[in-house]
């Protein structure tokens, strides 16, 4: 039996029920003290139900009765105690030679009036259940009294001194017993956490898997490892996400632990059963499931991290890549600028001469006129390009963003009522002033203006922010317009990109934004959603050297 791995409270209604046929008592009790516990199990043939198990902690049960704290009406306790050695100070009656407690008739002994009655209590020493035999026997491990059993019976003298040679033989294979068992079960219960431990690493080093794949995984595997499997069911709470397994439901027992992640509490592992069972360690768990779901909580909390960490590095590739992908398109509109610059010059200067020869056709002044503005809006893309691969030299100034703010929007804030949208001005009140060029920084907030605008063409609202922090004042451009899926958001800084139907926009806008914005030592930040609007902020140091070179890796947006 002891090698069956045995639930405590079934191996001890066997035992008990083993004790009660073959002695014909009328009653089998079986005390054990495990850890901090006391478990006791009673099986009487005349109650229902017969059998009785209850575990009591060790200050309030039956062992818990020490030296100096014997209350008069628990004679019996005082005998179980002082048996197990954990009280000195008591006689009791004459024990066997093997420390066990014998008595005939009890209530012969209640009516004694020798001193050792008067030590015990000061009232009968009476049995439960009005029995008249009692038999205490001590089980051991070792040299070690880990228990007692407790066998009674309602007719007097019902123990003769061979059957309690005999309990006192079954006792002491008993206790090797119950080692044994205690044994079978701790290696059980160990392979089952091992098992679900080896399960959950499998599950977090297998390549290719999503995080949701990994957690249903790993929910999976709970319920067979915790002691009632059959009743057993388990969930992951992850942020706003659930991961449950087969059939969860909520139960009347509940074991959790909290997951944390790069110190944020992110969730909780749970683990359920559906059915009452008897206390043990922490309700119907064990100690070792609280040590099973500690460890699980915190794989799931390292797995979290990993997946970030994967995330991050993987964003911050992206992000290296754009940024040398802007760097080359710099240079080579930097070189198409250059050269493109000279030839523009004698095309216009050319034209504009021409237009002041006497007697020109009008259709000649008209065509002259064309090459005129043609050559102009020409330069103007030229000196965008120029802007964009940081080939114009900025002036340095102190400039107060604020103000910037306020003077760019006066000309704008006609055009937003025009359009339906509601401009909204967020300005932080001690904003640091900055070293830029204010009419770089002006072209900047008109840009990302012009694009909200065009990017709510139903109305909607616009939202302009300042902010500070130690080092970097912020500037946000915030819009509830049509957003940008990814596709669009990973080529709005490549010069000539547009989403705008042709005539309408020269892709130009957003790339003299990041050159500039690169070229005071900044970053652009973008969120963006379909059907949600996009936010822009940009990051200035409070003060930054315009003669720094590499600057590109402040400069790529995230």
């Amino acid at each position: 039996m002891a090698t069956r791995g045995l639930l405590r409270i079934d191996f001890l209604r066997e035992v008990s029920e083993i004790l009660l046929i073959s002695s014909k008592c009328d009653s089998v009790a079986i005390q054990l003290e495990e850890h901090d516990n006391c478990y006791w199990t009673e099986l009487q043939r005349r109650r229902k139900p017969p059998f009785h198990y209850e575990v009591i902690p060790d200050r309030q049960g039956i062992g818990s009765v020490r030296n100096g704290d014997l209350r008069q009406d628990l004679p019996l306790k005082a005998w179980r105690s002082a048996l197990l050695g954990r009280i000195r100070a008591l006689t009791l009656p004459p024990l066997t030679e093997k420390g066990s407690l014998w008595i005939g008739d009890v209530q012969k002994l209640s009516n004694d009036r020798s001193p050792v009655r008067k030590k015990v209590s000061g009232r009968p020493p009476r049995a439960p259940g009005d029995f008249r035999s009692l038999a205490m026997i001590p089980i051991m491990d070792d040299r070690k009294k880990i228990g007692l059993i407790e066998m009674r019976s309602a007719r007097p003298n019902f123990f003769s001194k061979d059957q309690i040679e005999l309990y006192e033989g079954i006792a002491q294979i008993l206790g090797v017993a119950l080692v044994h068992r205690i044994t079978q079960v701790k290696l059980r219960e160990r392979v089952k956490e091992l098992t679900c431990l080896y399960g959950i690493s499998q599950w977090v080093e297998r390549p290719g898997v999503s995080q949701d794949e990994i957690l249903h995984g790993i929910v999976a595997l709970l319920p067979p490892a915790w002691l009632y499997p059959e009743i057993a069911s388990a969930r992951i709470l992850l942020d706003d996400r659930t991961y449950a397994s087969t059939n969860f439901q909520e139960g009347c027992h509940q074991q959790k632990a909290e997951i944390i992640a790069n110190g944020d509490h992110r969730g909780v592992v749970e683990v359920t059963y559906s059915e009452q069972r008897p206390e043990i360690d922490e309700g119907p768990f064990l100690k070792e499931e609280r040590s099973l779901i500690d460890t699980v909580a915190k794989e799931v909390a390292l797995l979290i991290e990993r997946l970030q960490a994967e995330e991050e590095k993987i964003k911050l590739q992206d992000q290296l890549r754009h940024a040398d992908r802007l760097a080359t398109i710099g240079q080579l509109s930097a070189g198409v600028a250059h050269e493109l610059n000279e030839p523009l010059g004698s095309i216009l200067g050319f034209a504009q001469l021409a237009m002041k020869s006497a007697e020109l056709p009008q259709q000649t002044v008209q065509d002259l006129e064309k090459i005129v503005a043609a050559t102009l809006h020409a330069r103007e893309v030229v000196k965008k390009l120029m802007l964009f691969s940081r080939q114009l030299p900025p002036r340095t100034d102190k400039v107060d963003l604020n103000q910037m703010v306020e003077d760019g929007l006066y000309f704008l804030e006609t055009r937003c009522i025009k359009a339906g949208i509601e401009l909204v001005r967020d300005l932080h009140p001690d904003l640091p002033k900055v070293t830029a060029d204010p009419s770089q920084l002006h072209q900047v907030l008109v840009n990302l203006v012009v694009n909200a605008l065009q990017a709510m063409p139903e109305g909607g609202r616009l939202t302009i922010r300042t902010m500070a922090s130690n080092s970097h004042v912020s500037l946000i451009v915030e819009d509830t317009g049509t957003g940008m899926t990814k596709e669009v958001l990973q080529q709005i800084f490549i010069p000539f990109f547009t989403t705008k139907e042709i005539g309408e926009g020269t892709g130009l806008g957003l790339p003299v934004v990041h050159g500039i914005v690169t070229a005071h030592g900044g970053s652009i930040k973008v969120d963006s959603e379909v059907g949600h609007g996009s936010r822009f902020e940009i990051l200035l140091p409070v003060s930054y050297g315009f003669h720094k070179e590499g600057v590109e890796s402040n400069g790529i947006f995230e």
